[in-house]
């Protein structure tokens, strides 16, 4: 049985039939394989050729074309007549980049050889207004690192001349960190116009960590709009307010290139586009005006040998003109100002560097303090000071609206009124103890009663008590901000503050009383200028709070207004005709310095706000104003820091304004060709009173009014 089985197992025709059987599967399997194989590969290029061929068509020229994004041209900014105050051009500048090094000393030995092998360049090949010393391009190259970090490049020179940039490319070799860059290099008018209110810029690169607008930007995904590690960006003012419409789109590169990265064909362009040019609502010749007058007079304050007029710690100045019935800002000072300049490299003064910290910022609408070093600053007031006097204008409107008393009212004032318990009780009296007799509320603005604010108004309000669920502390806040003190004013300017509001924690360190009583007078707030303004104009226009505004036009690189101006009420309060024509009769009659001979009826008031600080008692003189009386047109706010009586301080730089707006854009409409003509500048005619008006409250942090 067995031996059958292994007789057919070893049969050979069986055997091969049976490989054949095999073979033949195993050849079929094949095909099948090879077939399925190619019908996938054909399937896959069917797919590749028709339905991805664009796209892989597209990638593959990407990958053959490299591309160079170029910066684009940021638009310029112009006053309201067209002038020139930040403009860019197109130039070749030359950036330095520290070496690494363990010691300092090295690092300091390696920027000075390379500074003394610059200054031999620039002196042979350079423009011979343009020279820079060694001294000079070791300032620029920062080794303190005042204005860089250490991987930040430091531009050393810009404006290059052909003849350097040729050196420098031919002997590229020779210097290690040094690097030609064509760029767009931000220019600022010599004379420094609203230089604050314009702003400044900075590199990309070193703001894009540090500022939320700029931290949004690096999402971005159209090429266009991408910002460059070198692209100078605004920082701070107008540049930085307008960035998106000043800044224009990327031009681009292009050249095909092989495996090897040579480039195997024409180059393209594509042109960048220049960003839209802002037409300012500044004037430039009203602004200059502005600016000159404050320095002017500062010197004067300093100096004077007028007990009444000297104020010898008087160091800044600052000052808004704004239109009433517009809001246009024309003139916005924050003084001493700066070069601006210093940010687009080249030539670079020692001043500069001693000026760059404490006037940087727009000190009408933030808080600045002067050249004080850091261990003097909190002996002198800053920038943000008390309204002082100028706000009993609106303490007579409060306590009229308020029904506290009437048009007709008479106050007995005996030089002093007091308040708190027995025993305890505090005065608030008249400059030099003066008596003032039976007043009413025009009269008390008049002659700046300091007692008639106190009884009439401060003390009235908190008897009263709550009204309607409010504090008698919530409804003077409410009046406050409505004339918008305490509040934004709308402005959209980067870094503005709301000033600071102290009445609400005298109410709970002291009394309600007390808050109030002071706050009526024009303590217990500090404000900014730029308040002030906007708070003078709505005095002016009776009623309406007006949106300050800085730009007239916007207009597109070919010239086209895509943007006009559109004046803008925030908020109205309605008041009696009787209650505005009380407070414009006491504000015709203040007697004020400066204004002899001025042309035009005007409504001003004066005020000494005071602050204590380091064991001393600083006066800051304060001023608002506008005019011409019956159809007003122009607001003015004066304030400066530790100026003493504001008659004195600060009327005297209010004038110079008004003179100015009046010569280049008239009071009246129409531009007073005479006074421009005038070697001075001041207009010449009888008008109201001059003089000086004194009041004084006798306690700390009361005002003293001149």
């Amino acid at each position: 049985m067995d031996l059958g089985v292994n007789d057919m197992q070893d049969d050979p025709q069986k055997r091969d039939v049976d490989n054949r059987r095999n073979f033949s599967f195993r050849l079929n399997l094949f095909f099948f394989i090879t077939f399925a194989l190619f019908s996938l590969l054909i399937v896959k290029l069917a797919v590749l050729q028709f339905v991805e061929g664009s796209t892989l068509s597209a990638e593959g020229i990407k990958k053959g074309t490299r591309e160079n994004p170029i910066p684009p041209i940021r638009g310029n900014i112009y006053d309201s007549k067209g002038y020139p105050i930040a403009y860019s051009t197109s130039t070749q500048s030359l950036y330095y980049s520290l070496q690494p090094s363990t010691k300092k000393a090295k690092t300091e030995d390696i920027a000075r050889e390379t500074a003394e092998q610059l200054e031999k360049i620039f002196t042979e090949y350079g423009r011979k207004d343009k020279v820079m010393t060694v001294d000079d391009i070791l300032r620029q190259m920062d080794l303190g690192f005042i204005r860089n970090t250490l991987s930040t490049p430091r531009r050393i020179k810009s404006g290059l001349t052909n003849a350097e940039v040729a050196y420098f490319l031919q002997n590229r070799t020779e210097f290690t960190g040094i690097e030609v860059i064509e760029e767009s290099v931000r220019n600022y008018d010599e004379d420094t116009i609203a230089v604050q209110l314009v702003g400044y810029l900075k590199k990309y690169k070193g703001v894009r960590l540090d500022v939320d607008f700029y931290k949004n930007k690096r999402s971005e995904t159209d090429a266009t709009l991408k910002y460059l590690e070198e692209e100078e960006v605004g920082l701070d003012g107008l540049e930085f307010m307008y960035q998106d419409v000043l800044r224009g789109k990327n031009g681009v590169k292009s050249y095909p290139v092989n495996n090897k990265e040579h480039i195997i064909g024409p180059m393209r362009i594509t042109t960048p586009e220049k960003g839209s040019d802002l037409y300012l609502t500044i004037n430039k010749d009203v602004q200059l005006k502005t600016e000159e007058a404050i320095m002017k007079h500062l010197s004067v304050i300093r100096t004077s040998s007028n007990k009444y007029e000297r104020a010898p710690f008087a160091q800044t100045g600052f000052a808004v003109a704004m239109e009433v019935d517009t809001g246009k800002i024309v003139a916005m000072a924050s003084m001493p100002d700066y070069d601006p300049n210093i940010w687009a490299g080249g030539r670079i003064s020692p001043e500069d560097y001693e000026n760059f910290g404490y006037v940087l910022p727009n000190g009408t609408i933030r808080t600045v303090y002067g050249p004080y070093s850091d261990a003097d600053r909190n002996k002198h007031p800053s920038s943000i000071v008390p309204a002082g006097s100028t706000l009993k204008p609106l303490s007579v409107l409060v306590g009229l609206n308020e029904g506290l008393f009437t048009t007709e009212t008479r106050y007995p004032d005996t030089g002093a009124f007091y308040y708190g318990s027995k025993g305890h009780e505090r005065r608030i009296g008249n400059s030099q103890g003066k008596v003032f007799g039976p007043i009413d509320g025009a009269v008390a603005i008049e002659k700046s009663s300091n007692p008639f604010m106190a009884a009439m108004i401060g003390d009235k309000l908190y008897r009263r008590g709550e009204v309607n669920g409010k504090s008698s502390v919530e409804i003077w806040d409410d009046y406050m901000k409505q004339f918008g003190l305490g509040v934004l004013t709308g402005s959209g300017l980067p870094g503005e503050t709301k000033g600071v509001i102290e009445y609400f924690a005298e109410e709970k360190a002291a009394s309600a009383q007390s808050a109030l009583i002071q706050a009526s007078f024009g303590q217990q707030g500090r404000y900014t200028t730029l308040q002030l303004a906007q708070y003078t104009a709505m005095l002016a226009n009776r009623g309406k709070r007006m949106k300050p505004q800085f730009v007239n036009e916007i207009r597109d690189a070919d010239g086209k207004v895509i943007q006009g101006y559109t004046p803008e009420i925030l908020n109205s309060v309605d008041m009696k005709v009787e209650y505005w024509e009380e407070i414009e009769k006491g504000m015709s009659q203040v007697s004020v310095r400066g204004f002899d001979g001025f042309q035009h009826d005007f409504m001003r008031k004066t005020g000494t706000s005071e602050q204590d600080v380091a064991k001393r008692t600083a006066e800051n003189a304060v001023f608002v104003a506008y005019a011409p009386a019956k159809n007003p047109k122009l607001a003015v706010a004066v304030v400066v820091p530790d100026g003493g009586f504001g008659g004195y301080g600060a009327a005297p730089i209010a004038r110079k304004i008004f003179d100015a707006y009046d010569a280049e854009i008239g009071l009246t409409g129409v531009p007073n060709v005479a006074l421009k003509n005038s070697t001075d500048g001041t207009s010449q005619a009888p008008s109201g009173n001059t003089g000086t008006d004194t009041a004084n409250g006798t306690n700390a942090g009361q005002t003293n009014e001149e």
